[in-house]
């Protein structure tokens, strides 16, 4: 590796090796870039010093290995000895996405005792792995998104090799990988940048403050910095797909925007390496600028996260109206996501106390919006991070995932959601500066003092520290539950209706416009809704009876249908006016008759 940095303000640069303690001067190239003549060898540690200061770890730097705050150490990609010659790739629309967090996915919490479980995804059906943001950021534990290095991986983790190691073996299972990154802020301990150069600006805010500088002076270098931090985790570590975060909190006003430029040099790179390479952007905007082409003024996303497709199933089933459910929990509502993707799609937001979103336009892939009805955000965000399961029976949870499986979005799973776990996903955080760690908890407790948690809980909250080591234990999954009663039955649903996805095509279909939803029951309720919901998807139909009777159904009288799942003993009852006879708290799944 030849050093090179940019540091426009820099008097002076020194490349700092601390096996030699040498200090050997950088030479101005230009445009605020500084170099040495110097080949540095794969394992080497080095730092840059300012102007005679403390040595600083690179802001591209590939490894920390001594943590956020230690030197660099040099990372060859190119030495892996790569195995996946046969993988060509997949389109990750409509396909079944894993999200995972390595550090709680299994009890060794590292990136080789991920890959360790990974057949249990391929035999759940799933097609694509989303890791949790693997940056490195300050302390041993952590969610990921308080990261300070675009480049690096985790050392907690296993460092980039691991990742290397993970992708392959992926590959080799048939599995895509998505690596969940950040560019709209960095964390508050570990973050240098701003010592080296204008990485961000007071020209726009974001609530971590400063914005990421992408249209102020300098932005050319810091737009090039992430660019190129991307592409290189899906030319040198063959990820398929980046997960984007927050991409509403990337202000810029440039004439292209950041995303725009990123989908075009990525779909230029998906060229040339000859593999689909995909980008995904969290947005909360409800608005499809995100996935329109970038010729047509859009930011070029292959998808975007749609949120409003969990709200206004949770609300339903769960009866929850706080914070942002206020406008959600109607069989209507949940009509509305379903084929319409943005319940805020023109309208009111109640809880943002204004109009919000625009409509989807007709005949928009429903494969482009990923949904779920879980995710580290809403379930970890609740206040003692609780799974839906710890409050919802079986058979409604069976319910919940026909409807998302059998949907006509790209569904994803969160970890341990399959065999219904009750392991919670709490906020955690191993800050060493005791005063950061100090703020983290207080803020915490703070920030989930109202929301009506008390309420929802049926008294007091205690909120876990996330500094305490306890809650990060609590949220390692117990991978012992897959094969333990009910968990086991519930896995092997999610197996069935997974395989039904990609049997049907009525099932795969991201046709929104041959999608409806119907009811049977009232048209709102104060708790949890009680009724029959019927799912139409083509010729297909998912009944979802949230009673306690059992609900006799009309079904098509011109195109006769079958069973082809149901989580409890369900009866057809065939003739000129068919009806399918459902438990209280069941399922069942119908598709076309065999020769219709």
């Amino acid at each position: 590796m030849r050093p090179h940095v940019w540091a426009p303000d820099a008097r002076g640069v020194d490349l700092v090796l601390p096996a030699t303690r040498e200090r050997v001067g950088l030479t101005p190239e230009g445009d605020g870039w500084w170099t040495v003549k110097r080949d540095l060898s794969h394992g080497t540690d080095y730092a840059y010093a300012l102007d005679g200061g403390d040595p600083l770890p690179d802001p591209r730097s590939a490894w920390q290995p001594d943590g956020v705050h230690g030197p660099s150490r040099v990372f060859h990609a190119g030495r892996f000895p790569w195995t996946d010659d046969g993988w060509s790739g997949l389109d990750v629309r409509g396909r079944v996405v894993y999200e995972l967090h390595v550090g709680t996915f299994t009890p060794g919490g590292t990136l080789d005792s991920a890959a360790e479980a990974l057949p249990d995804l391929v035999s759940l059906g799933v097609d694509v792995v989303e890791l949790m943001p693997v940056a490195p950021f300050d302390g041993p534990r952590g969610w990921g998104y308080d990261g300070v290095g675009l480049y690096a991986v985790h050392d907690a983790y296993g460092g980039p090799e691991a990742l290397q190691r993970f992708v392959d073996a992926a590959h080799g299972l048939g599995l895509a990988v998505c690596l969940d990154v950040v560019h709209n802020h960095l964390g508050p301990s570990g973050n240098y940048t701003g010592l080296f150069g204008p990485y961000a600006t007071d020209a726009h805010h974001t609530p971590w403050g400063s914005a990421i500088n992408l249209d102020q002076p300098g932005a050319h270098v810091v737009r090039r910095w992430i660019v190129d931090s991307a592409l290189r985790w899906l030319r040198d570590f063959h990820v398929d797909a980046l997960r984007l975060d927050a991409v509403h909190e990337l202000r810029d006003d440039s004439e292209q925007h950041l995303l725009a430029q990123l989908s075009d040099e990525v779909a230029a790179l998906s060229e040339r390496v000859d593999r689909p390479l995909t980008l995904i952007a969290e947005t909360d905007l409800n608005d499809v600028v995100s996935v329109a082409p970038t010729a047509a003024g859009g930011w070029g996303m292959t998808a975007q996260w749609a949120d409003d497709v969990h709200h206004a199933l949770h609300a339903l089933l769960t009866g929850e109206r706080h914070g942002y459910y206020v406008d959600f929990g109607t069989p209507a509502t949940l009509r509305h996501a379903m084929t319409r993707v943005f319940v805020h799609d023109g309208g009111f937001s109640t809880f943002r106390d204004r109009e919000w979103g625009r409509p989807v336009p007709s005949g928009t892939d429903g494969h482009r919006f990923v949904v779920s009805t879980q995710t580290h955000d809403q379930v970890g965000n609740r206040a003692i991070g609780d799974r839906p399961a710890e409050r919802l029976d079986a058979g409604t949870l069976a319910g919940s995932a026909a409807l998302l499986l059998l949907s006509p979005f790209t569904p994803m799973l969160f970890q341990g959601e399959e065999w219904g776990t009750r392991t919670p996903f709490q906020f955690f955080t191993s800050f060493p500066d005791p005063e950061l760690g100090r703020l983290v908890s207080e803020g915490r407790r703070s920030e989930f003092g109202g929301h009506g948690w008390a309420d929802l809980y049926g008294g007091a909250v205690e909120v876990p520290d996330p500094q305490d080591e306890a809650t990060f234990q609590r949220s390692v999954l117990d991978r012992a539950e897959r094969s333990q009663p009910p968990h086991d039955r519930l896995l092997d649903w999610y197996r069935e209706l997974i395989a039904l996805r990609r049997s049907v095509p009525d099932l795969a279909s991201g046709d929104l416009a041959a999608t409806d939803l119907t009811w049977h029951g009232p048209d709102s309720a104060d708790g949890p809704w009680h009724g029959v919901l019927v799912l139409h998807r083509g010729a297909a139909r998912v009944v979802v009876n949230l009673t306690d009777a059992d609900a006799r159904v009309a079904l098509p009288s011109d195109a006769p249908l079958d069973v082809a799942a149901a989580w409890e003993p369900c009866a057809l009852e065939p003739g000129t006016d068919p009806r399918v006879v459902v438990p209280g708290r069941s399922v069942v799944v119908l598709v076309p008759a065999a020769g219709d």
